[in-house]
């Protein structure tokens, strides 16, 4: 729906709904967004030269890809949690300055060990970045646009992998691959200067007038002493397993070691929901898990698959990523707009089934640069760009005092997926090839995830045990039920979803 003019009566385009101030906030949290995108990427566009250069085998390259993830979880609580208590512009200024610094170091990494430490700073920033900047872009801007401001912030991302891949032609085969890293830093200060001068997000702001105090999202975790120390533990094991899972020290040991990261995780998960919101902090976690198992192989396995299975040379990998991140960009922006025609969830169920028609068919081109980038457009546009409103159907589930710390855990505890995806994807190309391997993987995992977010899995559970859980916060209606944007709706007389503990926050007046 349009809104009226209020001096003409006639419609106003959904472009001038927003303002100034409202456009030039997501500007800067784009820039964040293309710069984490770039940083990010360029470990998977140099994976074949770091191996070679440290004697890696395909297995030990993927798990430096996997490095970035195994922070994220501490990350993402941490720096969601000082988004949620001092503001969403000092978590994203912080989070930025850590990726950054991180991408730096790795160009001065002198073995496997040094590479993977820098990769866990730059996990560490990576995910309070997601948590920082999609709040602060979500509550910037009019409830009715929100999924299409989620999808215009999240295809900065993918504007850094078309960046990175156009820069690795040019870099690589003159400078070779540290100079890509030592280039990832010089950006930060255009995002760094353009944040500066941002407001606070509105409605962080209104809440924090309206309670009169700072939000703790953390505070369950520290209700006494032995508390304390339980939790201080549970950080440290989980911190720890997770490493020798995804490094050669966790050799023989993985099945025990991941379960018990699990089990330590999931027990923050319990003690974040409360009692009435453990159901959905766990219910969404496992949803993220799967969205990133279907979606990591290709993401980090494509160049590696293009260079080693089909022979492509550097120049034909990055016109072959130029499709594949512009086609990841188109996606995102196409995913706001329907998310807000047709409602969040019916958008990425509905948006995921059509990307399957892509899937076998783009591991299936061998010698065709151009059709294989055509169906690369269209299977990232379709699969991986609906992650666009990945953001706003997390935040949705939360209320604001707590939005970020929980954003930024279940996102990032859930991007664990992320670090077994390009290992799980190494795995199966011992017994087949590298492209069925990640076919398989992307169709099996993607009908999950169809079924996860289109059934209302997480809110169903949660409503076996509290029948007031609200389907979405941040824009009533969408994504829960039979309302216009096409959701089920909250139950009759349901109130605030429950925050950390259980307790209920004060409403917004």
């Amino acid at each position: 729906m349009r809104a009226r003019s209020p001096e003409k009566g006639g419609p106003v385009p959904w472009y001038r709904q927003v303002t100034p101030r409202q456009w030039k906030s997501l500007f800067a949290a784009w820039v964040g967004y293309l710069l984490d995108g770039f940083d990010f990427v360029l470990i998977t566009l140099v994976l074949t030269e770091i191996a070679d250069t440290f004697g890696l085998s395909t297995a030990e390259a993927a798990a430096l890809v996997s490095g970035a993830f195994i922070a994220r979880w501490l990350g993402g609580a941490l720096l969601g949690a000082l988004g949620d208590r001092y503001g969403r512009k000092a978590a994203m200024i912080t989070s930025i300055l850590l990726y950054s610094l991180g991408t730096f170091a790795c160009g001065f990494a002198w073995d496997y060990t040094s590479l993977f430490t820098a990769r866990l700073i730059i996990g560490t920033g990576m995910a309070g970045e997601y948590s920082a900047s999609a709040t602060y872009v979500l509550e910037s801007w009019p409830a009715a646009l929100r999924n299409r401001a989620s999808g215009f912030l999240i295809s900065g991302y993918a504007g850094g992998t078309v960046l990175a891949a156009q820069l690795y032609r040019w870099v690589v085969p003159n400078w070779g691959w540290r100079w890509m890293f030592w280039l990832g830093v010089l950006p930060v200060l255009v995002a760094l200067w353009v944040r500066r001068s941002l407001p606070e997000a509105g409605d962080w702001s209104a809440e924090v007038a309206a309670a009169g105090e700072r939000p703790n999202p953390f505070r369950p975790l520290f209700a006494g002493r032995a508390r304390r120390w339980l939790n201080g533990v549970l950080a440290a094991v989980a911190s720890v397993a997770l490493f020798r899972v995804f490094t050669p020290a966790g050799t023989g040991q993985v099945p025990w070691l991941a379960a018990l990261a699990a089990l330590c995780l999931t027990a923050f998960a319990v003690q974040l929901g409360g009692r009435r919101g453990r159901v959905l902090y766990v219910s969404l976690t496992v949803t993220v898990f799967c969205a990133f198992l279907y979606s990591w192989p290709v993401q980090a396995l494509l160049p590696t698959y293009l260079k080693t299975e089909l022979g492509y040379a550097p120049a034909q990998v990055a016109d072959v990523m130029f499709y594949a991140g512009f086609g990841m960009m188109a996606g995102c922006w196409l995913a706001g707009f329907t998310g807000d025609r047709f409602g969040t969830r019916r958008a990425y169920a509905g948006t995921l089934l059509a990307s399957l028609a892509f899937v076998f068919p783009v591991f299936a081109v061998q010698d065709n640069l151009v059709a294989l980038g055509v169906l690369l457009f269209g299977l990232l546009a379709l699969g991986q760009g609906i992650s666009g409103i990945l953001p706003k159907y997390i935040a949705g589930h939360f209320p604001t005092p707590v939005r970020a710390a929980s954003l930024g855990f279940v996102y990032n505890v859930g991007a664990l997926g992320g670090a077994v995806a390009p290992v799980l994807g190494a795995r199966l190309a011992e017994g087949m090839s590298l492209g069925r391997a990640l076919a398989v993987l992307t169709f099996g995992l993607t009908l999950v995830v169809i079924v996860l977010v289109g059934g209302d899995v997480p809110v169903r559970l949660a409503r076996l045990v509290d029948r007031e859980v609200v389907g979405d916060h941040l824009v009533p209606g969408d994504g829960s039920g039979t309302g216009a944007a096409g959701g089920t709706g909250p139950a009759p007389g349901a109130g605030p979803a429950p925050g950390p503990g259980g307790q209920r926050p004060k409403r917004l007046t």
